[in-house]
């Protein structure tokens, strides 16, 4: 009897199979598990449009129906990389410019893209919707629209705030547009303001990240229920047995001669630092759902500015020279830099980047974010992700942990994990192949052999392609 129930399961498998045909069959293929941080051998993956609708054994691929149909010969195959901090911006001028970015993403395997805030907001909304139809070439994009910050912001295309009214009206601006997040930065925005922000975007349950003033302390902003923090210099500031203090002096000093900035704050930061308050802090982010894009690469790249010899970066002959144009002031700022300060910034680094794994461990959602694009000098889409998340295992993460960051905490972040970060039936299937175990060696994503995106196969050679049309 046991062996007719078997048979009878079987026979159900196979005319169920057999009775849907699905757009793309993939098989021979091993499943890079990211969660578990396991390979499943020999799988095949039934994918309807951008949904994987059934996963197999390939031993019964022949039971499947699909219009096309792809080999992986035993290649890794796992979600495709999200890059959680990116921008688009540089003015009506770089429209053009930065649309050809989105192609570049997808030759390194990103599918899906935060971008945080820039001033070509109805074109990256264009963007979204042409990206999501297949439309156009590119990775997801969840946008936040304008920043939001004080008075005569750094960045242009911010919307100022300074009153209850003011961030109502800004919020009632995002809102309309549809963003999928908040973000604030902090180049002249008040403390009174910021939480003003976080306040009233909790209340209307909008997503909130961003950078944050020096006159406010993260454990205020994150009680009020901010969702996350860009870099480390915020939760850098709140590891300092002196916050408390430093943070009074910094309000005192705010519209005085001698205002004192983030980084003219960090060597005091630095130097009391305190490593018990710091697990503490990483716990309580944990219990709050915080979510930390640590931005090592950008960091590490513009550290290193003066001393390397970029003019042959074999990126930038995909970069439009108007995005190029643009990082001069980097580039300018980092050589005005004393012998000291770069020593002083070695340090720093090292310090902030050892925090990472402490906060992994606590239980923090840590999300992987290049914060490439305009004016930030060097930082190429895609190539930089590969990079944040490599240095991300030199920071003691494993590789199954790195990649966490990218193809789960990601979607975290949105609440959306039930749709993506795995390859199961009823998710997502945006995916890429490798040519080798990224469990075992974090360099594999560099071997990328193939992308799915929005139900499209992208061939190695179909990728090439798209570097082509946009090379300069």
């Amino acid at each position: 009897m046991k062996q007719l129930a078997l048979i009878a399961l079987s026979l159900l498998h196979i005319a169920f199979a057999q009775s849907r045909k699905y757009t793309l069959l993939i098989t021979n293929a091993n499943i890079v598990d990211v969660a578990a941080g396991k390979i499943i051998p020999h799988q095949l993956l039934a994918i309807s449009n951008d949904t994987v609708k059934a996963v197999d054994d390939t031993k019964f691929a022949a039971k499947y129906k699909a219009e096309k149909q792809y080999d992986a010969h035993g290649q890794y195959v796992m979600p495709g990389l999200w890059d959680m901090h990116i921008h688009l911006r540089g003015g009506d001028s770089t429209i053009e410019a930065n649309k050809a970015l989105l192609p570049l993403f997808l030759a390194y395997g990103v599918t899906t893209v935060r971008e945080c805030g820039g001033d070509i907001t109805p074109s990256v909304l264009k963007w979204r919707r042409q990206t999501a139809s297949g439309e156009l070439a590119g990775p997801r994009i969840f946008t936040a629209g304008p920043k939001l910050d004080g008075p005569h912001a750094v960045w242009a295309g911010s919307i100022p705030v300074v009153t209850p009214a003011d961030v109502t009206a800004a919020l009632d601006s995002l809102q309309k547009i549809q963003v999928d997040f908040v973000k604030i930065y902090d180049s002249k925005i008040s403390g009174d303001a910021y939480l003003e922000i976080v306040r009233q975007a909790k209340q209307r349950g909008m997503k909130v990240t961003g950078h944050m003033p020096y006159t406010v302390e993260l454990k205020d902003a994150a009680n009020l229920g901010m969702d996350g923090s860009e870099h480390l210099y915020y939760i850098f500031k709140a590891c300092s047995s002196k916050e408390d203090s430093l943070t009074q002096l910094i309000r005192e000093r705010e519209h005085s001669d001698r205002p004192i900035g983030l980084f003219g704050a960090l060597p005091a930061l630095y130097n009391s630092f305190d490593s018990a308050k710091a697990a503490r802090l990483f716990q309580f982010l944990a219990a709050k759902h915080f979510s930390i894009t640590p931005t090592l690469y950008i960091s590490k790249t513009l550290a290193g500015i003066k001393t390397t010899d970029h003019t042959r970066d074999s990126l930038q002959k995909y970069i439009d020279p108007k995005i190029i144009a643009t990082y001069a002031g980097r580039v300018r700022s980092a050589r005005r830099q004393s012998d000291e300060g770069t020593k002083f910034t070695e340090k720093y680094e090292a310090l902030v980047m050892s925090l990472v794994p402490k906060m992994y461990k606590a239980g923090v959602n840590i999300v992987a974010g290049s914060d490439c694009g305009s004016s930030n000098s060097y930082v190429y889409p895609g190539e930089s992700i590969h990079g944040e998340i490599k240095l991300l295992v030199s920071a003691g993460l494993t590789p199954a942990q790195a990649l966490q960051t990218s193809v789960i905490n990601g979607s975290k972040f949105f609440g959306v994990q039930s749709q993506f970060g795995s390859l199961k039936p009823g998710k997502c299937s945006d995916l890429i192949v490798l040519g080798q175990n990224p469990l075992e060696n974090i360099a594999a994503i560099d071997r990328l052999n193939a992308v799915l995106s929005h139900g499209k196969l992208y061939s190695r050679t179909d990728l090439d392609a798209l570097l082509a049309s946009i090379r300069h």
